[in-house]
């Protein structure tokens, strides 16, 4: 067993004074990760990751209640692209820009979809698939890394 040590920190200067914070987050326990990186291509949908209650519930599945880490980042230069996090009934879609990452700390019971302003606060669900589409008319690479407990 590892620890995965997950840091964010952000740093700006204005006014010639610096401003930003540097946060630490320790999930203890990882077991196994999954890395990948692949070309997504434009203007088609690209599943990147699959979740299943086991590993063997569906072809190369990660389990969903032992995600507890999972970073999906552009390593594109110029290019967005859209990311959707899937659940059995609903989804959330996000632009991730060129060189940025969208973390989630957990997979299981970690989204619910809304069609309103006004949020539930509801029952959350698992997540079933990441999907990627390019923005524009060019492919981006995406990496994938989860951790697993």
């Amino acid at each position: 067993m590892a620890d995965l040590v997950t840091t964010i920190t952000e740093t700006v200067t204005l006014n010639n004074s610096l401003r930003g914070s540097s946060n630490t987050l320790t999930t203890t326990g990882i077991v196994d990760v999954f890395e990948r990186i692949l070309t997504c291509t434009h203007s088609q949908t690209t599943t990147v990751a699959v979740f299943a209650s086991t590993p063997h519930g569906a072809d190369g599945a990660l389990d969903v209640e032992n995600c507890k880490y999972l970073r999906v980042t552009n390593l594109s230069t110029d290019q967005d692209m859209k990311v959707a996090f899937v659940t059995s009934g609903t989804n959330y879609q996000v632009t991730v820009r060129a060189g940025g990452s969208h973390i989630l700390f957990q997979a299981e019971e970690a989204l619910i979809g809304g069609e309103d302003a006004a949020p539930a606060f509801g029952t959350l669900a698992d997540l079933v698939t990441v999907e990627v589409r390019p923005s524009a008319s060019e492919d981006v690479q995406v990496e994938v890394f989860a951790g697993l407990v």
